[in-house]
Formats: C-alpha cells, structure tokens, sequence
C-alpha cells in the first residue's frame, strides 16, 4: 500500500478480517459480515521511521492498542469491497497525516508598540465610561 513516494506499506504487515455489521442493510445484515477490521502493528513495522510511528500512535488515540497496533473498523458501506477500500484510506490518510512533522512554534512577546496601544485603547475606554456616568447640575 502505497502512502506517499517515500513511504510504501507491506500489504503482509496488513490483518483484514469480516465482521458483522451493524446499521442499515435489512435482513442482510444480520448474514452477512461485510463490516471490516483492519489491524496495523505499528510498533513493529519496519516502513515506518521511529519519528513518524510515534506521531502516528499519538494520532490515532483510541483507535492504537497498548502494544502499538492500529484498529480500523469500516462499516460505512453495505459491501465488503467498498468497507475494504474505506479501511484503507482510512489508515492511509492517518499514517500521511503522521509522516508530516509539526511546525516548530517559535515563542514570541508582545512589541513595546502593541502593549502602549492597548493600554491606550484601555484608557479610552475608561474615560468614555466616566463621561457617560456624570450627572451635569443644572443651576
């Protein structure tokens, strides 16, 4: 399985296996097992680089086991090829997202300028209140 130029999954290190689906399909449902659930080891996968199999464990949250394996259940359609070709862009689409790094975020501080025009901004506020609560005498 292809995921980008650099990065290509042995279709062996791919488990597929048929379970029953639940949702629509009428009688067919409770017959057939069209849902799909594919397993993907992660921890011990050797196509993926260490950085991307961490992010990738990191992403996919509920979905990856205690021991690094990633479970994908598709039962969005009402056929077995269809959940098939789901689960696998599915796992395709989460494994590319993970092979990007992040963006380093350079930390940064207010200017001089910003912080004077927002305590400027604060002051006028202030004072157009003030203007608004006094009551003028009438002598």
């Amino acid at each position: 399985m292809r995921i980008s130029a650099q990065l290509v999954i042995d279709e062996s290190e791919l488990q597929e296996q048929f379970v029953r689906a639940s949702g629509p399909g009428g009688q067919n449902v409770n017959k057939v097992s069209t849902a799909v659930q594919l397993r993907f080891n992660a921890a011990t996968s050797r196509a993926l680089p260490a950085s991307v199999r961490d992010r990738l464990l990191k992403l996919a949250g509920s979905r990856a086991t205690a021991a690094g394996e990633i479970i994908i259940i598709a039962q969005r359609f009402r056929t077995q090829p269809q959940n098939r070709a789901d689960a696998r862009a599915r796992l395709a689409e989460l494994i590319e997202r993970a092979s990007h790094a992040p963006k380093f975020r350079r930390p940064t501080k207010p200017t001089t300028g910003s912080k004077q025009r927002r305590l400027d901004a604060k002051q006028r506020t202030g004072q157009i209140k003030q203007l608004r609560s006094r009551k003028i005498d009438a002598d």
